[in-house]
Formats: structure tokens, sequence, C-alpha cells
């Protein structure tokens, strides 16, 4: 599969579309149980980083870190971070990963949130390119998903066991395969290649 952007996939949309995305794939197909409730909640806020350098996208994070840690829980649960312009190879995004998650923990706040992964190019270690489970992490633009660990774990407290999350969601992937992607998420048919 070649996992390039398409034209439709423009920084004009990025907050619709990753948004799209979230409620059709990640929420739609309970790829995490902790989405569902912020999304009917209203509770995530989708945050959209237009710049293209490090620097931006280290401002942008350390100002929704902020935004959060001044919201009550009830009004803001968690945060997407969306940077389309910025960190479109994966190890460049993996890099910047880092940085944010040693700024988190620089800053005493790494046991109160915790930072989640996506990218267009997601690529498990030790897995091709090519192969679908993939698609589990795999999200329209690169993404910081910035999340308040005490939630996370009282969500998972009432899920039975949390550690089958990623294998349950692999299959998932592997059992809809490309035409079950693109039946879930239109846009993926000019996103997902044979």
């Amino acid at each position: 599969m070649n996992t390039r952007h398409s034209l439709k996939y423009c920084p004009e949309n990025a907050e619709a579309l990753t948004r799209q995305w979230v409620e059709s794939m990640v929420v739609g197909l309970n790829l995490c149980p902790f989405a569902a409730p912020v999304v009917k909640q209203a509770t995530i806020h989708y945050a959209v980083e237009e710049g293209d350098k490090d620097e931006a996208v280290i401002q942008a994070f350390l100002a929704e870190l902020d935004r959060i840690q001044a919201s009550e829980e009830d009004e803001l649960a968690t945060t997407l971070l969306v940077t389309p312009n910025a960190l479109p190879e994966f190890e460049q995004y993996l890099d910047m990963l880092d940085i944010l998650q040693g700024l988190l923990d620089r800053s005493g706040l790494g046991g109160v949130f915790q930072l989640a992964s996506f990218h267009p190019n997601y690529q498990f270690a030790g897995v091709s390119a090519s192969d679908i489970t993939n698609w589990t992490n795999r999200s329209p633009f690169p993404c910081f998903h910035l999340i308040r660990e005490g939630m996370m774990t009282r969500v998972l407290m009432n899920y039975g066991d949390p550690d089958e999350i990623p294998e349950r969601n692999m299959t998932l992937m592997q059992e809809l395969g490309r035409d079950g992607l693109i039946e879930r998420y239109p846009p993926y048919a000019d996103y997902i290649r044979d």
C-alpha cells in the first residue's frame, strides 16, 4: 500500500478530515475505548498547527498542554494536535514525539498526561510498511494525542482486558482489508493503494 497524501488531504481540511477519521474509524470501530465518551460529550479538542517547522509544533504542543491543564476534565478531556504541514516522514515524527515526551516528563506532568501517536505512514516495529495492521495508528495527518492519564485509567478499569486491545485492533484491520477500510472512511479511497 502506498500511504502518500492525495490532493484531497489538503491542510485546509485538516480538522474536518481528522474529526471524520476519529468518528468513523477510532470510535466507529471502537479502536480505543476512551474515544467514544469524549466524542459524545464533545470534550475532545482538535488543534491544528499549520506551521511546518519543528519549533511551531513544539510551541503548539506547549500551548495545548497549558490549555488542558487549565481546563476541567468535563470541559476538555483530551486534545488532538494535528500538524498537516509538518513531519511528513514517520522518522521525523518519531523524533518529535521523543522531544514532546521529554518536555512532558521534564515538566513533571508525565504521570498526569500521556501521549499517543498517529501518523499517515505509521509503522509498527518489525512490521512491513504495507502491512494493513499499521492502519490502527494511521491518521490523515500527523497527530499527537494528549490524554489525561487518570481518565484513561478509569476507562480501562471497566474494560475486560486492556492488553488485548492492540491485538484485537490488528485482527480487525486484517478482517476489514483495504475495501473495508475505505467503506468505513471513504477518503481512504484516494489514500490507500494496493
